[in-house]
C-alpha cells in the first residue's frame, strides 16, 4: 500500500454511507403521483410505496426482525418484492430471495443454510412450506401473502401482509449503518453439489444500481432505459434482484409494471395495455412471448427487450426485430450482480440496415464504466483484441460478491488470482467487443480443435424450420468429442440432418464454420430442457440423452 496524502474531515462532516435508502430519495422527488402497477390487482404511486415501505418495516420489527437477522421472501414479481427490496435491508436485516423454482429438498437446504428466520410467502407456496417447515431449524414465523384473501395453513403465521400493513404505522426512521453490511442473499445452482449462497452488500447494490442507470441511459446512441419508459420485469425478482433493474427503475421514478406469475398472453396484454417500453428477459421468454396467441396478433413495435442469461440466437433475434422488438444483450453471472458488459451501439451501427445490424446486437458488448474485464490463457496472460483468440473472462469491478456464504474453498476458487472467474470462453475485438463462444464446461474438442456450441446454435437458428435448438459435445471415438444438436422445428416443417447440413454448408463455404462442426448427430424434440430460471439445460441435456426423442 504507497503513502498518499488524506486530509481528515472537518468536525461535523457527515460520512455519507452508500446505503439502499438512498435509492428511494429521486423517485418520489421528481414523480410521486407516477404508477407501481401490480397486474391487474393493483396500482398506486411513489407517495404510496414509500409509505408503504414504512409500514413493512413497522411490521417487520413487531415480528422480531433485527438487524443481521435474514428474512426470506416466496413470491411472484410483485409490489410486494419491490417493497421487500427496500425495507428489509434497510432495516439491517439480509433479504433472501429464494427461488420457487428449485426442488422442495433444494429449497429446504438454501432456506436453512441461510437461517432464515421470518418467511413472506404468498399462498401458492404455503403447501411447499408446509411440506418442509418441520425441516427449517432456524424458521419462526411466517407472513402470508395473498391475492385471493383467506387461506388455512397449520402454519405459524403472524398475519396476512396487506392486513398487517394497514394496521402498522406509515413512519419509520431507517438508521444509518456500515454500508459493507449484508443486504440481499440468493442461491446459484450448479453442475454438483449444493446451491452456493450468493451475497451482496448495501455499497455493491448502491454502485451497481448507479452503473447500471447510467449505461442504460448514456451507452451508445440509442438509450435503454430513461425517464419517460415504462418497465416491466421478465427475469424473476428472486434471480439476481430481476438483473438490478428494479432499483434502477425506483431511482428513476418511472411507471413499473410487475407481472405477477410469468404467463406469456398475460405479459404481453401488459406491454399493450400498460404501454411497457423496456424489459428484460432470457431468450427462452421472448420466443414464448412471440410464438404465444396474444404475441401473434400485438403490434410489439415500440418493445426495447435485453436478453442475457443465455445466447440469444441471430434467428430468434431476427423474428423479435420483424415484430418491432429493439433487441439488446448484456452479459454477467449470479456472482456478478450481474452487469458486465452491454450491447453499446454507435450512430453508424444504427444507419446499417437491421441484417447488419443483429450480429452487432446479440454479443455481449463492451464491459460497463468500472468493469475491468480481461480474456486470459491458460497460463493467465491476456489474449490477443483481434476477434478470434479465445480464453477464459475474468473480471473485477465494485459490485462483484467476494465469496459463497459460509463456503470459504468455493469463493477462493472463484477469486483463484485475485480475479473472478466467470467460466466463460470469449474473444474481444479491436473496438473492446467482448464475444461470448461457450461455457468453459460445454465448448467441444473434436479432433484437437474448439467448436463453439453457442455459435452453432446461433447459425442453426437462422433454418427458417427451427424453432428452438440446443448443441452439446458427445463423445466419439474417433475425434474425442462430436457436436449433437437437439432442434425443435416450428410447427408443420419437415427438417432433418441432411437439410440441416445444407444450410450450415453456406457457412463452411463463407468461412464462418469449419466442416467437421456440421452436426453428423441431430434430434429432433418436442422441447428443450431448460433450468429454474429459463436457461438451456445442457447438464440435464447430456445426462438424459437416452432418454430425448
Amino acid at each position: 500500500m504507497i503513502n498518499t496524502r488524506v486530509i481528515p474531515p472537518a468536525p461535523g462532516a457527515y460520512n455519507y454511507p452508500l446505503l439502499i435508502k438512498r435509492l428511494l430519495l429521486s423517485g418520489v422527488r421528481y414523480q410521486p403521483g407516477q404508477e407501481i402497477v401490480y397486474a391487474d390487482t393493483l396500482r398506486y404511486t411513489y407517495t404510496t410505496l414509500n409509505e408503504r415501505i414504512q409500514r413493512l418495516a413497522n411490521v417487520l420489527t413487531q415480528a422480531g426482525v433485527k438487524p443481521g437477522d435474514t428474512v426470506a421472501l416466496l413470491d411472484w414479481d410483485s409490489h410486494r418484492a419491490l417493497e421487500c427490496f427496500f425495507a428489509v435491508p434497510m432495516l439491517g436485516a439480509v433479504l433472501h430471495t429464494v427461488n420457487v423454482r428449485l426442488s422442495a429438498e433444494q429449497v429446504r437446504y438454501t432456506m436453512n443454510h441461510a437461517e432464515d428466520r421470518l418467511v413472506l410467502v404468498h399462498d401458492d407456496f404455503l403447501p411447499l412450506m408446509e411440506q418442509i417447515g418441520g425441516e427449517l431449524t432456524t424458521v419462526e414465523r411466517y407472513i402470508r401473502l395473498s391475492d385471493q384473501g383467506t387461506c388455512i395453513t397449520d402454519l405459524p403465521v403472524a398475519g396476512e401482509y396487506e392486513a398487517l400493513l394497514a394496521g402498522a404505522c406509515d413512519e419509520y426512521e431507517f438508521p444509518d449503518f456500515d454500508e459493507n453490511s449484508l443486504a440481499t442473499l440468493f442461491y446459484t445452482t450448479g453442475t454438483t453439489g449444493n446451491p452456493k449462497g450468493v451475497y451482496f452488500t448495501h455499497r455493491q447494490l448502491v454502485l451497481h444500481t448507479l452503473n447500471e442507470l447510467g449505461t442504460f441511459a448514456a451507452c451508445g446512441a440509442e438509450p435503454l432505459l430513461r425517464s419517460g419508459d415504462v418497465y416491466m420485469p421478465i427475469t424473476p425478482m428472486f434471480h439476481v434482484h430481476a438483473w438490478g433493474v428494479p432499483y434502477v427503475a425506483t431511482a428513476l421514478g418511472i411507471k413499473q409494471v410487475y407481472p405477477g406469475r410469468y404467463e406469456p398472453n398475460q405479459l404481453v396484454r401488459l406491454f399493450r395495455e400498460e404501454q411497457v417500453t423496456f424489459s428484460h428477459c432470457v431468450p427462452t421468454l421472448l420466443q414464448m412471448m412471440l410464438d404465444c396467441e396474444e404475441g401473434r396478433r400485438t403490434d410489439l413495435v415500440g418493445w426495447k427487450m435485453l436478453l442475457g442469461g443465455s445466447a440469444l440466437t441471430q434467428g430468434l433475434a431476427a423474428r423479435a426485430s420483424a415484430r418491432g422488438i429493439r433487441v439488446y444483450c448484456g452479459y454477467g453471472m449470479s456472482e456478478s450482480c450481474p452487469l458486465l458488459s452491454l450491447t453499446c451501439l454507435s450512430a453508424e451501427d444504427l444507419a446499417l440496415p437491421m441484417d447488419q445490424q443483429l450480429p452487432l446486437r446479440i454479443n455481449a458488448g463492451v464491459p460497463v464504466p468500472l468493469v475491468d474485464l480481461r480474456i486470459v490463457d491458460g497460463q493467465g496472460k491476456s489474449v490477443a483484441h483481434d476477434g478470434e483468440s479465445l480464453g477464459e473472462i475474468v473480471v473485477r469491478a465494485p459490485w462483484l460478491t467476494q465469496g459463497y456464504l459460509n463456503a470459504p474453498e468455493q469463493g477462493a476458487e472463484l477469486w483463484a488470482g485475485g480475479w473472478m472467474h466467470t467460466g466463460d470462453m470469449a474473444c474481444i475485438n479491436e473496438r473492446g467487443v467482448v464475444q461470448i463462444r461457450d461455457r468453459i464446461k460445454d465448448v467441444i474438442k473434436t479432433g484437437g480443435e474448439w467448436i463453439s456450441s453457442v455459435e452453432l446454435e446461433s447459425l442453426i437458428s437462422q433454418h427458417s424450420d427451427v424453432d428452438a435448438v440446443a448443441v452439446v459435445g458427445i463423445a466419439d471415438t474417433q475425434w474425442g468429442e462430436q457436436p449433437l444438436a437437439l432442434v425443435v422445428c416450428v410447427a408443420g416443417a419437415r427438417l432433418d440432418q441432411p437439410g440441416l447440413a445444407r444450410h450450415l454448408q453456406q457457412f463452411v463455404d463463407s468461412g464462418r464454420l469449419n466442416k467437421w462442426a456440421i452436426p453428423r448427430q441431430v434430434r429432433f424434440v418436442s422441447e428443450i430442457p431448460k433450468t429454474s430460471v429459463g436457461k438451456i439445460n445442457k447438464k440435464l441435456i447430456r445426462e438424459g440423452l437416452g432418454n430425448l426423442g
